[in-house]
């Protein structure tokens, strides 16, 4: 589930609060590729997670060596993002089993500890986000919020544990910083903000230049795939198109995703016109709607149900 965004200069308050009752700028992804259901499988784990694959490609060199990236902190957030559907605890055990999946060797051991430190580093942020000073301005509420993160981090990890696993995200919060004190400035005329505004792209580096258009490029091929149905475009033209703009390896998972939510929607159709008869038929009694629901959905999807049944 990838989220997409990731870490930005709002503090996450409800992760960092329910981290605090424990005891003990990046580019939107395109659907994985379908797993095999297991312990850490996402579709068992909680509801809103039905339909997707966990963040956070994680790599090490060698049988016991973790390298250290920022997808090890995307992985952390993906599932800190189950908060209020499960306890912390659940989710700490289900990263933990899922870096036992991914991991061998010493590098299982040194992502648990990154993982405890992450924890205390979140929960420790919600005492330093009530610290913070009220401020009206957006653009000194954000900066004192991202030095506040960063001092706050230095407590929980090295200088270069913290380069690795935020540097990316420090980049782009402090590209959007500066893009905000831009846009507020009101002394700078149109020209002079499109200026300094180019002056920062042409500080981003290829892989942030990457990252800022594909969330455009993804929302150009939707609306070119929407416009390539309704002029009547088949399964095979709506994949070209998007093999062409992605890869053949995504539009195989697009493609599969289609059919999954036709299916979804066939399903969904079916049940409400027989969920209509039982219910003129004065047969809307728990038993029989039950009966109606597993015969066409598992659990798991059952929990989605509520939506269509207004």
């Amino acid at each position: 589930m990838k989220p997409k965004a990731n870490t930005t200069v709002l503090l996450c308050l409800t992760i960092a609060a329910g981290i605090a009752m424990y005891a003990g700028w990046r580019q939107p992804t395109l659907p994985a590729a379908p797993a095999t259901a297991s312990k850490s499988d996402p579709l068992s784990f909680v509801p809103s997670m039905l339909g997707t694959r966990p963040d956070g490609q994680l790599r090490q060199q060698g049988p016991d060596q973790l390298l250290l990236t920022p997808e090890l902190v995307y992985l952390f957030d993906y599932y800190l993002a189950a908060m209020g559907e499960k306890p912390l605890a659940a989710i700490r055990a289900e990263i933990r089993h899922e870096l036992e999946r991914r991991l061998q060797g010493k590098a299982v051991a040194e992502a648990w500890r990154l993982l405890d430190a992450y924890l205390g580093y979140k929960r420790a942020l919600a005492d330093v986000e009530a610290a913070l000073p009220a401020s009206t301005h957006p653009v000194e509420a954000a900066r004192r919020r991202l030095l506040a993160m960063q001092h706050t981090r230095s407590s929980y990890f090295s200088a270069g544990e913290s380069a690795a696993l935020f540097g990316t995200s420090d980049a782009y919060d402090e590209d959007a910083i500066a893009r905000m004190e831009i846009s507020s400035d009101r002394k700078l005329s149109e020209a002079q903000r499109q200026q300094h505004w180019q002056a920062l792209d042409a500080r981003l580096t290829p892989a942030q230049r990457e990252e800022r258009a594909a969330p455009g490029r993804v929302l150009a091929l939707e609306q070119a795939v929407a416009q390539a149905r309704e002029r009547g475009a088949g399964d095979n033209e709506i994949y070209r198109l998007r093999a062409a703009t992605f890869s053949p390896a995504a539009a195989d998972r697009l493609a599969e995703l289609d059919k999954e939510e036709a299916d979804w929607q066939r399903r969904i159709a079916s049940y409400q016109t027989s969920r209509r008869a039982l219910m003129d038929q004065g047969r809307s009694n728990g038993a029989a709607m039950q009966q109606l629901r597993d015969a066409s959905f598992s659990p798991a999807e059952q929990l989605r149900l509520g939506a269509y049944e207004q």
